[in-house]
């Protein structure tokens, strides 16, 4: 491929989507009416809830959606797929309709985050990018979403660039790790098309570069004397780095007026270096320099250092953040729910196996999330068919679909219909929010939820029920089909 050629992301799919594709075609089958859910399984880390992230990459791709004539001759060399439906792909575009959960939701498990409706082909092309994108940047989210929380109001920095998997994970990482709290990011280029803002003040190098510590210090306060954060840790960092950084405030910064500076510390016992630090700055008047930490902290490190009194204003989180590296897979994953019959009718579909978790939740869907009115906190989520409505004027029974005979009366509630369409009839119609406006809904909505969902360790399950109809449906289906895996 030429260096100045851009990748065209549509044949960014499992190969296994375009051989269908052409068995669809081939068939009959190319414009059958479908309807695909993603959805999850599991929360990472056995958390209370995820994050839903990564629409807006999705809308990008389907925004550019088309084979080009290389695409068209490389799947041709194939030997595999009839010519006319490489001329079909030469015209291809999504002409069907999609809902999606918006993004910095609280997302359970086995509720539908984005809901596809479009003709088979259309529909089975987009899977893989669908997942990669929803995937992603929802893993990063709900990590950095819980770092977040540990570090119980203090900023956290996103710095794991040079670590991630890649340079999309690097960039598109960086934005999910901002929409679910982080201040900014090391990753410059984010910034650049994202607007998460870039931050950074030196590394050991700028330090060592030096003949002195004192004269790398006093060098970089000259130039930057309003990001004035020092990292102190290079060779001693209570004898030498503190003393030398106290000293370049004052002959540097205070003369100027400058109150605002830092310094950082990277590596040692960081909660004892910390509670020294802050000793040694307020003896000397610099009350106001904040004390930064970094090195491969995550939700439990930050947790243990409050614990052990650190002091400490701000985190910059790397590897263990932008990899998720204690869980490093969301699990999400693409079904077809439903189809049309030549009526217009919509035929509920299900997935059956041995395996009772991978068992589907049958139909095209709605999801209500049920909001106390005196409260503010969400009680359940209500997954029901397209064509229910639910009453918040007055009672709603809930249930537990593994538990039937758990059951509640909910009351004084308001109902709020999570997805929202994206796309109709392949036209864009969702008015897409600024980051900013992501990052503050992310946090408006994370605060409907009770502690009890927020644990790290063992948390509540959030109720995730179905309507009688659906669950009627979907036993229905179940005792259709058993007899299959007899």
């Amino acid at each position: 491929m030429k260096t100045d050629q851009k990748l065209n992301m549509t044949m960014l799919c499992d190969f296994y989507e375009l051989t269908m594709a052409n068995g669809y075609f081939e068939s009959g089958y190319a414009d059958r009416i479908t309807y695909f859910d993603a959805f999850f399984r599991s929360v990472p880390d056995k958390g209370g809830f995820a994050i839903a992230a990564g629409l807006e990459q999705l809308i990008d791709y389907i925004e550019d959606l088309h084979f080009t004539e290389e695409d068209i001759e490389y799947l041709r060399s194939r030997k595999l797929f009839s010519e006319k439906f490489l001329e079909y792909l030469r015209d291809f575009r999504f002409t069907g309709d999609i809902w999606a959960i918006p993004e910095g939701t609280p997302v359970f498990p086995r509720e539908p985050m984005v809901t596809v409706r479009a003709r088979a082909i259309e529909a089975q092309l987009i899977e893989t990018f669908t997942l990669l994108t929803i995937n992603h940047q929802s893993l990063i989210a709900t990590k950095a979403n819980r770092i977040v929380r540990a570090a119980k109001g203090k900023a956290v920095m996103e710095f794991g660039s040079r670590r991630a998997q890649g340079s999309a994970a690097a960039i598109d990482g960086a934005r999910a790790a901002y929409i679910a709290g982080c201040v900014g990011t090391a990753c410059t280029i984010s910034d650049q098309l994202y607007k998460t803002p870039a931050l950074g003040t030196m590394a050991h190098a700028w330090v060592q570069m030096f003949d002195s510590e004192y004269e790398a210090f006093k060098t970089y306060c000259k130039l930057y004397p309003t990001n004035a954060v020092l990292l102190v840790d290079t060779y001693n960092t209570l004898k030498s780095g503190i003393p030398n950084a106290i000293r370049v405030f004052d002959e540097v910064l205070k003369p100027q007026g400058i109150t605002k500076c830092g310094i950082r510390l990277d590596s040692g016992d960081i909660a004892y270096l910390t509670r020294e630090a802050r000793k040694m700055l307020d003896a000397a008047g610099w009350e106001t320099c904040t004390i930064t930490v970094s090195n491969s902290l995550d939700e439990y490190l930050i947790r243990d250092l409050w614990i052990q009194d650190a002091k400490i204003d701000a985190f910059g989180v790397g590897e263990r953040l932008i990899t998720a590296k204690s869980e490093p897979v969301f699990g999400g994953v693409y079904k077809l729910v439903a189809v049309e019959d030549d009526n217009g009718k919509v035929i509920p579909k299900i997935k059956i196996s041995e395996n009772v978790g991978k068992i589907t939740t049958p139909h095209f869907k709605k999801i209500y999330r049920l909001i106390g009115r005196d409260t503010h906190k969400a009680i359940a989520d209500y997954l029901c068919v397209y064509d229910e409505t639910v009453d918040d004027t007055g009672t709603l029974e809930i249930f537990d679909p593994e538990a039937t005979w758990k059951r509640k009366e909910v009351y004084d509630f308001e109902a709020r219909e999570l997805l929202v369409p994206i796309y109709q009839g392949g036209k864009l119609v969702y008015q897409r929010p600024s980051i900013n406006e992501i990052k503050a809904y992310c946090k408006e909505q994370v605060d409907t939820l009770w502690d009890e969902y927020k644990r790290f360790e063992n948390p509540q399950t959030y109720k995730v029920d179905l309507s009688q109809k659906l669950y009627d449906i979907k036993q229905e289906l179940l005792h259709e089909n058993g007899s299959k895996l007899e």
